[in-house]
C-alpha cells in the first residue's frame, strides 16, 4: 500500500488490518504513533516513490520482507497535486513542465514499476492490482491542476493495458476513482461543488477503502480491467 499515512491511503490500510491481512505500506511521512500499535500493520518504509532510487529501494526491502512469499495485494495510492499558493489552477499554458514530469513520475511511473517489482509474488498469490485514479481524469475539474488530471487519465488507461497482461500470470488489475472525498486535501472551495453531486455530500475515505477491499477479494474474482467510481454520482 503507497500513500498510506493519511486520507485514503490510511484508511484503506485500517480495512484491510481489520480485515486480518497483514499490511506494508510506504509513504514520505512516518505513520501515525497510534499506527505502530496495529498488529495487522506489520512494516513501514519512509521512501519518496517519486525518486527512483527510492522507489527501487521500496521494492527490494518490500520483497526481502516477503521473504519469497506471494502478495495477494498492490494498492497504488500515492499521488501529488501540485497547488499554487493563490489557488490558481495549474494549467497547460501555466504549469512548469518540470514539475509535469514530477507528477508523472509519481502518480503514473511508480505504479507501473511497482507492478512490474511485485510481479513475482503477486502471480504466486494470484493476487490483484488496484490503482487509485479520480474523477478528476474523466473531466475537467476546477480545482486539479492539468498535469494531475492527465496523468490519472493515464493511469486508467494504463490500468487496462495492465489487466490484460497481467491476466496471463492470474492477477487481477482495476481501478477506484475517487470523486470529492473529505481529507485533508479538500479545502472550504470545494463546498461550492456539492450541488454538482446526486447524493449531495461528499464521500468518506472509508468509502473508498471499501471499494478497494473488495476488488482484492473473491466477491469481484472475475472482475478485471474496471474503474470502480467512487463520486456520489458526479461522474455522471
Amino acid at each position: 500500500m503507497t500513500g498510506a499515512s493519511r486520507g485514503i491511503g490510511h484508511a484503506t490500510v485500517l480495512r484491510f488490518s481489520e480485515e486480518g491481512w497483514r499490511v506494508i505500506t510506504c509513504s514520505r511521512e512516518e505513520i501515525p504513533p497510534e499506527c505502530g500499535r496495529d498488529r495487522n500493520w506489520t512494516h513501514h518504509i519512509t521512501t519518496d516513490l517519486a525518486d527512483p532510487k527510492g522507489l527501487e529501494d521500496f521494492v527490494v526491502d518490500a520483497n526481502a520482507l516477503l521473504d519469497g512469499g506471494p502478495l495477494d495485494a498492490l494498492v497504488n495510492n500515492a499521488a501529488v497535486s501540485p497547488k499554487t499558493s493563490f489557488k490558481e489552477r495549474l494549467g497547460v499554458i501555466n504549469g512548469d513542465l518540470d514539475g509535469w514530469r514530477q507528477v508523472f513520475e509519481l502518480n503514473l511511473f511508480a505504479p507501473l514499476s511497482l507492478a512490474r517489482g511485485f510481479a513475482v509474488p503477486l502471480r504466486k498469490a494470484k493476487g490483484s492490482v488496484v490503482n487509485i485514479t479520480s474523477i478528476a481524469g474523466h473531466l475537467i475539474h476546477p480545482f486539479a491542476g492539468s498535469a494531475y488530471s492527465v496523468s490519472k487519465a493515464a493511469l486508467s488507461a494504463l490500468t487496462r493495458e495492465m489487466a490484460v497482461e497481467f491476466a496471463e500470470i492470474g492477477v487481477r488489475v482495476n481501478a477506484v476513482a475517487p470523486g470529492e472525498i473529505e481529507t485533508a486535501m479538500i479545502g472550504e472551495e470545494y463546498e461550492a461543488l456539492i450541488p454538482r453531486i446526486p447524493m449531495h455530500r461528499m464521500g468518506r475515505p472509508e468509502e473508498v477503502a471499501s471499494a478497494v477491499y473488495r476488488l482484492c477479494t473473491e466477491d469481484f474474482g472475475y472482475v478485471t480491467g474496471t474503474e470502480i467510481f467512487v463520486t456520489g454520482g458526479q461522474h455522471l
